[in-house]
């Protein structure tokens, strides 16, 4: 049996702390609230607002809104110290190009209306609900440097060392944000991509996506069965999405690079979409055994077939196609015969997921690697003809199928199949005799059926004109 563990708690930084409690400035109005914390909100209990420098406040980098930057970071440079100034100004960075309309608005609020709600920091300064404040209000302070509304910020402040509760856990953080992401109005909601990354880091962390659900102001008097039906949408739309992602970077060797995928929201090269159609054609399709059975695909083809999936989305624009995410959505159609298969698994075949060496650096002699946006591009150029002249192939296939199908087209290929040259009844055994006429008059039923229906169609449609 597994040793009972306590939550592990966040660790301060004594000298961060000691200056936010020298410059703490009583003043704000109004001097207190009641925040989602713990049992607070349930207590009524109320803590003090209170005006910090700017200056004294960082942002947090478990920060949901921008949870794929910095995990692509720290997967690929090492892990981000937030005490460190170049970190803070990466993560401002990482906030500003997230939903910069959405933050060009809260710009102008904040500029004339001032900060209207506290934000919540730790004892140490660290945000936890409020960085696109601090964002914004860091360029206030340089644009109207002689403005004192924009030289402070009103907070409250968490408990710290020797206080009463003692410092938040990591996952009493984990659920402040969470409660406080999913409850607020008029604020930038997370992008699609970083929410899934944060559900499945709070996950991790050991908040249950059932108590993240709880914490929905939506599901409030939600029964079981609602919010069973919740966890189920949030698997298929944030966290399946997610692991289809991650093997896509494993294809192509570039493990926790997630900004490959989407930087955010303005981010036109996004694939984020691309990744829910494929997941969910994925899990009901090709993890769907009556479905195989059905087209004819074999079990050992799928990782084939996710392959092309994985080449189609990674080239992000097909010519003379759809999106590629409404690709995805119809993939399953190409592979429903065994020729538009055929020319699907062309594609693996025939495209290296990793480029030469020689191709991923500026300059050989220097080694110098090239960026991952331009490494893409050379990947895009040298396998676009291949991918696009296969896909087209199975898209005509499938588009061929669909003509067929059709009721005059069905009607056609079922009476060529009744007058097939193989259709010779002296090579039925004694024993399928009965089989066969019973399929006989079923046959003629259908038939005097359609006979009937198309004569009664003929007739109304006669009478309308």
């Amino acid at each position: 049996m597994p040793a009972i563990t306590q939550p592990e708690p966040r660790k301060i930084i004594s000298d961060f702390a000691d200056e936010i409690a020298k410059r703490k400035i009583k003043t704000a109005k109004p001097s207190k609230t009641v925040i989602n914390f713990r049992s607070e909100l349930l207590d009524n209990f109320e803590r003090d607002i209170v005006k910090v420098p700017i200056g004294l406040l960082r942002f947090r980098k478990e920060n949901g809104r921008i949870a794929s930057d910095v995990l692509d970071y720290e997967n690929t440079y090492g892990v981000l110290d937030e005490g460190d100034e170049k970190t803070q100004d990466l993560l401002r960075e990482y906030l500003a190009r997230k939903d910069p309309e959405k933050t060009e608005i809260l710009y102008n609020n904040i500029l004339h209306t001032r900060q209207l709600e506290p934000a919540i920091i730790t004892c140490d300064g660290f945000l936890i609900n409020g960085n696109r404040r601090k964002m914004v209000m860091d360029r206030l302070r340089v644009d109207y440097s002689q403005d004192e509304r924009f030289q402070f910020m009103n907070v409250v402040i968490l408990p710290g060392i020797g206080d009463e509760g003692g410092p938040p856990t990591l996952l009493e953080i984990e659920k402040l944000e969470n409660r406080y992401q999913l409850q607020s109005e008029g604020k930038s909601e997370y992008y699609g991509f970083d929410r899934a990354i944060s559900i499945r880091r709070k996950i991790q962390i050991g908040l249950s996506l059932e108590e993240q659900i709880s914490d929905d102001p939506q599901y409030v008097s939600a029964t079981d069965a609602q919010k069973q039906r919740a966890a189920k949408d949030i698997k298929k739309n944030f966290l399946d999405p997610l692991t289809c992602i991650d093997r896509y970077l494993k294809q192509f060797k570039r493990e926790g690079q997630y900004n490959t995928i989407s930087s955010g929201v303005g981010d036109k090269e996004g694939r984020w979409q691309a990744f829910i159609d494929y997941s969910n054609t994925y899990n009901t399709k090709f993890l769907n055994s009556n479905y195989l059975l059905e087209s004819g695909i074999e079990e050992d083809e799928i990782g084939d077939i996710e392959e092309t999936a994985f080449d189609i989305i990674r080239l992000r624009n097909v010519p003379g196609m759809p999106k590629v995410h409404t690709i995805m959505r119809d993939l399953h159609k190409y592979c429903a015969t065994h020729e538009g298969r055929k020319e699907l698994l062309n594609i693996p075949e025939k495209v290296e997921p990793i480029l030469p060496k020689e191709d991923l650096f500026e300059d050989p002699e220097c080694k110098k690697p090239l960026p991952r946006k331009d490494i893409d591009e050379k990947w895009s150029a040298k396998n676009i003809e291949a991918i696009t002249f296969h896909l087209k192939r199975a898209s005509k296939i499938y588009e061929s199928k669909k003509e067929e199908d059709t009721p005059i087209g069905l009607l056609e290929a079922a009476l060529k199949k009744l007058k097939h040259k193989d259709m010779d009844l002296t090579s039925v055994t004694p024993s399928d005799y009965d089989k066969v006429r019973e399929l006989a008059v079923e046959i003629q039923k259908e038939a005097k059926n359609l006979e009937s229906e198309i004569w009664q169609l003929k007739k109304h449609n006669g009478k309308s004109k």
